[in-house]
């Protein structure tokens, strides 16, 4: 009998099928109905740094009183993460999977204390969403990676809870990055991150959003660095995001080393119901080679495992497809 139990951040999941940050998560009634899909676990839609800084901007903008700015904010930050806190224990006491909550990063400040609120309302996990744009051409990128190690350290001192660390691709050593994350208190790591991307309408000649969904062909970034993470000995839990639509890719970032994948694009296109095909896509496939759980698959082509790791290294595209015409 194949099964797809799974275990990530210490966390019994059902399934290594999560169901990413988004307006997917953003109620109880619509946690509850990924778990009757066969979700593994949710993560909560993020409650973001940048968004509750913006708000409290704004409430300060129209204020005709300047010294009244400390309790604007605070009120903002504060009636935000309530909110998000009812979220929490309203999805905790509805379904039976892990919850693990969201939080948007883009600083080490002091508003990390929230983590504490987290876990009293009950969520199994953190997830923190980092994502700091290099504009500074003066800073090192030392400079910016530290503030990556001064949230995840922050966050530690306020909870107990396992953390992961959500990133981006681009940096300059992301094996040294994720290293030094698991020496900070990380617990995981989310490969990876998908951010707002700017665009440009020429015809109205104003800035747009490009497109917000990922594509099956994103996957490719995310098998990479799958692959070469889970084979080098980094003791962190990996979870797959970006670019995985269909069962199949499950399977492949599984063999590449992942523990868990994260949905999200599939499931807006698709809809909650799309979750039981990809899992039973997933079972049948382990069926059929003789498996009889994931255990016996993870990592099994991970840069370690495999005869010739530099596969995983090759970059120089024209030299592999330099027939195509």
């Amino acid at each position: 009998m194949v099964n797809l139990n799974t275990k990530y951040l210490g966390l019994d999941l059902k399934s290594p099928v999560i169901v990413s940050s988004s307006g997917l998560t953003s109620s109880v009634d619509k946690v509850a109905k990924l778990e009757e899909y066969g979700a593994g676990a949710v993560v909560l839609k993020s409650l973001f740094e940048e968004q509750i800084s913006f708000e409290a901007g704004n409430l300060i903008d129209k204020s005709d009183y300047p010294e009244a700015q400390d309790y604007i904010h605070g009120y903002v930050k504060d009636n935000s993460v309530e909110e998000y806190l009812k979220l929490i224990e309203g999805s905790k006491k509805k379904v039976k999977i892990p919850v693990i909550a969201s939080i948007n990063c883009i600083s080490g400040k002091d508003w990390v204390a929230y983590a504490k609120n987290i876990e009293s309302a009950g969520a199994d996990a953190i997830e923190l969403n980092v994502f700091i744009v290099p504009t500074d051409e003066k800073k090192s990128s030392e400079k910016y990676e530290t503030v990556y190690y001064d949230i995840v350290e922050k966050v530690k001192t306020k909870t107990k809870l396992p953390v992961a660390v959500k990133i981006g691709l681009h940096h300059t050593n992301l094996l040294n990055l994720v290293n030094n994350l698991y020496y900070r208190g990380a617990s995981g790591v989310v490969l990876f991150n998908r951010f707002y991307a700017p665009d440009i309408d020429i015809k109205a000649m104003k800035f747009t959003a490009a497109e917000v969904f990922s594509s099956p062909s994103d996957i490719r970034n995310s098998l990479r660095w799958v692959g070469i993470i889970a084979g080098k000995d980094i003791k962190v839990d990996i979870s797959a995001s970006t670019g995985i639509h269909d069962g199949a890719a499950v399977i492949k970032l599984v063999l590449a080393g992942a523990v868990t994948v994260q949905m999200c694009s599939a499931l807006y296109k698709h809809g909650a119901e799309y979750l039981k095909q990809v899992t039973d896509f997933v079972k049948n496939w382990l069926e059929s080679k003789n498996y009889k759980n994931l255990d016996e698959i993870r990592g099994m082509m991970s840069y370690r495992r495999i005869s010739d790791p530099a596969i995983y290294e090759r970059a120089q595209f024209m030299k592999y497809f330099s027939n195509y015409q």
